[in-house]
């Protein structure tokens, strides 16, 4: 078998009635590293095209049973994705135009050079790539549509971050536990979009959306005729992931059988479709997520305990929101700019200091999600205007009469933040003396202050961008209330 790791192999279908020519490429091919099946004639090839899939074809047009012709007619039927030459000595343009139009994608004159052959396959390779690296910028593109930035700096946040750090460039297996709502897919993402695999197929599958009775076909693929609704064969999703990354949500509801072929593919690498005789190897990253207690199913018999053993190679657990409240401004301004479809600094003064009170106090059994709809709900009841307490959902309004004394630095523009001190007290070192950056904070609130508390109009004077300023001043008061004990 070719190895796995060359990121030009091609799984090749070679068919021609000369020996010669089958027992020099079952040589050769493998040398170049690509893994072929070689065929003597159209009926085993079409035996073959209907037990495996291939990437690319070689085809002699003229063979004693069929032509070649019949034989990219048919694969064609079966896999549109397969590209294909044509290989003869007895080449006609009428030949050559019908091959074309059937889909061929070149042909060969015999005898023909291996160089050429190598480099029908580069380009076949190279067409591969770029097929990959699209499908990987569109979920890429997806996923910066959605909430796919980990925001938050709090301390329940710093290992799950150092983590993503670590484990992000590698190939480890990583499983993700916390509860519903608490952004296990946004870590996956986070993962993916630090590794060496950013450029390939991140595929995320949600293993509680499965149908159970299709579930293996969904995931390891099936030939035609397999089971009652296979009409034409059909990529599973650990090989549409092939050399990307593949990431199974809600690992705890996946079906025990489907466990088990689960295992047999993270121990091998190789799945074998329904149908198939032959078993396709995927070079694939798994990482999985899951809000259940796995080694309490371990327990009670419904999960497999080497399958956790494979899975879990690294670990991360999510803090609940009601754990890291100190990320909650941040979160909440990130949320409103991605359910308003607007940029950060144009709704990072929408938030009124009275409401983050409230959403500070409420106890987001929901998690992010939760807090997702609350923005949504809030944008939508606000009508573009700055968002108070009544404009949030009425659950998190009824903490209203408990809320603590939380005042962050995100005040409408209006207002004075009366968690800023004014400059002429500023002295936030315990010895008196003031760093450079203690000067550079006191002279951004003297203009603050000036500007009546406008955020907007204190970043123009200060020559800087509105989403500085907030870094700053946020950064500022959460520097305050440590301090401040």
């Amino acid at each position: 078998m070719a190895s796995p790791n060359n990121p030009n192999r091609l799984r090749v279908l070679f068919v021609d009635d000369e020996r010669s020519l089958q027992e020099f490429m079952r040589t050769e091919l493998p040398r170049l590293g690509h893994d072929v099946t070689v065929c003597p004639n159209g009926t085993t090839a079409l035996q073959a095209i209907a037990q495996q899939n291939f990437d690319f074809a070689i085809l002699d047009i003229r063979m004693p049973d069929m032509t070649g012709i019949d034989v990219l007619q048919r694969l064609k039927q079966i896999s549109p994705d397969t590209d294909a030459v044509m290989m003869t000595g007895y080449a006609s343009e009428e030949s050559m135009v019908q091959a074309m139009r059937l889909g061929a994608c070149d042909y060969l004159r015999k005898p023909c050079k291996m160089s050429e052959i190598e480099a029908v396959l580069l380009r076949a390779a190279d067409k591969k790539r770029l097929k990959s690296k699209a499908a990987a910028l569109e979920a890429r593109v997806q996923a910066a549509e959605g909430p796919s930035l980990l925001v938050g700096s709090s301390p329940a946040m710093q290992p799950v971050l150092r983590l993503i750090e670590k484990l992000g460039p590698t190939d480890a297996r990583v499983l993700i536990t916390g509860e519903t709502g608490t952004g296990k897919e946004v870590v996956a993402k986070s993962l993916f979009l630090n590794s060496k695999r950013v450029d390939l197929p991140f595929v995320p599958v949600n293993c509680g959306t499965l149908n159970q009775n299709l579930a293996e076909s969904e995931l390891f693929g099936h030939k035609k005729g397999s089971h009652s609704t296979a009409d034409r064969d059909r990529k599973g999703l650990f090989e549409v992931a092939h050399t990307g990354t593949l990431f199974l949500d809600e690992l705890g509801d996946l079906d025990k059988n489907i466990q088990v072929k689960l295992l047999r593919f993270l121990e091998s690498g190789e799945v074998r479709p329904l149908g198939a005789t032959e078993a396709i190897y995927s070079d694939v990253r798994v990482i999985a997520a899951t809000n259940k207690d796995l080694n309490k199913m371990i327990g009670e018999g419904n999960f497999r305990e080497d399958l956790l053993y494979r899975l879990n190679m690294f670990h991360i657990h999510l803090p609940p929101l009601r754990d890291r409240k100190e990320d909650i401004p941040d979160l909440a301004v990130h949320l409103l700019a991605l359910v308003s479809k607007r940029p950060l600094e144009m709704v990072v003064d929408l938030l009124t200091r009275e409401a983050l009170d409230v959403m500070m106090a409420y106890n987001w059994k929901g998690n992010i999600r939760e807090l997702k709809n609350a923005m949504e709900y809030a944008w939508i009841v606000s009508g573009n205007q700055p968002i108070t307490v009544q404009h949030l959902p009425m659950e998190v309004r009824a903490r209203l009469a408990t809320a603590p004394n939380y005042a962050p630095a995100l005040a409408r523009p209006t207002e004075a933040p009366s968690v800023l001190p004014m400059p002429s007290h500023f002295n936030p070192q315990p010895n008196g003396m003031k760093t450079l950056a203690d000067v550079e904070m006191e002279y951004i609130l003297t203009i603050y202050a000036q500007n009546k508390y406008n955020k907007q109009s204190t970043a123009n004077e200060l020559g800087i961008s509105l989403k500085t300023l907030y870094n700053k001043l946020h950064k500022y008061e959460e520097e305050r209330r440590t301090r401040a004990g």
